[in-house]
């Protein structure tokens, strides 16, 4: 077997991984984390409580959760990321289509979403969790700064389209949606979800500072 033909088939294996990490557990991250903010909207307590429940976790247990779910499959999802975004060839003007419109946002997110999970991950789960913890009082005085709650909004519903989109992609990948009518029902789907997710997560992200 070649050199060639061995890169061709870890490739193959590579993007597949990437595309399923993005899906599970990542996206399941992401979708955990849209439910618990979205407790907000409740009320300030409602949203204590709900963050009350996760922090009930043992600790040696989260911290394994944390490691294992969440930080390995972003660290891998988000370096060949990365590389893909590097080597795809952005030409939305060109072609015009739909798809190519979503090809370009995908990669603009992904490279946003790169420095906006490091600060959002350095500073809540390092800084704050590590020293006071979470609670709607503190995230609604972090928030209240125009800056900081323009760049959350942004980078939730980056993530959302990202995850969304990435959906779509997956059931491509995985051969899951065969053929132009019932990828066109798919992607319909996939961009319901998207404003029904971006509605609630802008929702809650403005009941913070309401």
């Amino acid at each position: 077997m070649s050199n060639n033909t061995e890169c061709v088939h870890t490739d193959f294996y590579v993007r597949r991984l990437h595309s399923l990490l993005g899906i599970v557990p990542i996206g399941f991250f992401l979708l955990e984390h849209v439910i618990t903010i979205s407790q907000v909207l409740g009320g300030g307590h409602a949203f204590d409580a709900a963050v009350a429940k996760l922090a009930a976790i043992p600790h040696d247990i989260l911290i394994t959760l944390e490691i294992v779910f969440i930080a390995i499959p972003l660290l891998i999802h988000g370096i060949y990321g990365m590389y893909i975004a590097m080597q795809a060839k952005l030409n939305p003007g060109r072609y015009g289509y739909m798809r190519n419109k979503q090809f370009t946002l995908q990669r603009i997110t992904a490279w946003y979403l790169v420095p906006f999970l490091l600060w959002h991950v350095g500073y809540l789960r390092f800084i704050v969790k590590g020293s006071e913890g979470i609670s709607f009082a503190q995230m609604s005085s972090y928030l209240d700064n125009p800056i900081v709650f323009a760049l959350y909004v942004i980078g939730l519903v980056a993530a959302i389209f990202h995850f969304t989109n990435g959906l779509f992609t997956f059931s491509i990948t995985w051969g899951i949606s065969k053929g132009p009518r019932v990828q066109s029902v798919v992607n319909k789907m996939a961009w319901g979800l998207f404003v029904i997710l971006a509605a609630v997560g802008v929702a809650s992200m403005f009941a913070f500072i309401g």
